[in-house]
């Protein structure tokens, strides 16, 4: 059962959200069968629900104002309220407001992906199956990138050691390491052990396994 105190539920209850999918009567079914995979179709994680979860309020936003809500619209103007280019997203807001939306207030109402971790886990009681090892098709698509990668490198290499401008780049040994970033600080670590060890960043871990909504 949703706790009271949750920001998602709150958003929902705020902006009356309903469910997008006839099959599931509450937008909150439909969050975990997104999640879980329910009805054959394909798993989503945190950060794909969180974005959908976010326009869907954007899109009820735009709705309620009479503002243009088509999916590529939506798409485009979430992309840049959530986005790095300070000055596009001022002067979206500024068109928004144009239109009597609040954009800011619209923004500081979504998500974030910690946010929608903890409702479907805690708030939900959601539970979802780990896909079998067996499978590991998650390191077999990294170790071929990683191969493409080192082909294309040595092609290169044997290209600017023919033009003179790499001495020696037929011998050179070529390594290629997939490297994962925490979002929340400079930690880095190479991908076999972050899979090892079942995160990226320790103290960021920590930090959002205790994160409240």
């Amino acid at each position: 059962m949703a706790d009271s105190g949750c920001k998602i539920e709150t958003i929902i209850d705020q902006y009356g959200l309903s469910s997008a999918d006839p099959v599931y009567p509450s937008l909150n079914e439909g969050l975990l069968a997104r999640w879980t995979g329910a009805d054959g179709r394909s798993a989503e994680g945190y950060r794909s629900l969180t974005a959908w979860f976010n326009k869907r309020l954007l899109k009820r936003v735009y709705d309620d104002h009479g503002r243009e809500s088509l999916d590529a619209r939506v798409e485009s103007d979430y992309e840049t309220l959530r986005g790095d280019d300070d000055l596009r997203r001022e002067e979206l807001i500024e068109s928004l407001r144009a239109d009597g939306i609040p954009g800011a207030d619209v923004v500081d109402d979504m998500v974030s992906w910690g946010t929608m971790r903890t409702h479907l886990n805690d708030c939900l009681d959601g539970e979802k199956a780990t896909q079998s090892a067996a499978t590991d098709w998650e390191r077999d698509s990294v170790e071929t990138a990683k191969d493409v990668a080192r082909n294309k490198t040595e092609s290169a290499l044997s290209s600017l050691s023919t033009k003179g401008q790499v001495d020696g780049g037929d011998d050179a040994d070529i390594e290629v390491q997939i490297q994962l970033g925490c979002p929340d600080c400079p930690t880095r670590v190479p991908f076999d052990v972050a899979l090892e060890r079942g995160y990226v960043c320790e103290q960021h871990r920590r930090q959002l396994s205790s994160s409240q909504p």
